[in-house]
């Protein structure tokens, strides 16, 4: 999954951005999960790319005022 960047999230539909969402977030709870078990990640920086983009995400939801 590509990170977006804030422009790309803008043009997202809600819909479209809550599912993204929770992708992201799933995909982030998968990666924890496995680090904490085999402690053994095969891209750590992609830990800190999906929590970027989650905040990304919420901030501008909270701009247009959808959170």
């Amino acid at each position: 999954m590509a990170i977006l960047r804030s422009d790309e999230i803008r043009r997202l539909s809600r819909e479209e951005r809550e599912k993204k969402l929770k992708e992201l977030r799933a995909e982030l709870l998968r990666l924890r999960s496995k680090k904490s078990m085999s402690g053994v990640v095969e891209n750590p920086g992609r830990i800190r790319e999906i929590r970027r983009t989650i905040a990304r995400i919420l901030t501008i939801m909270r701009e247009i005022g959808e959170i």
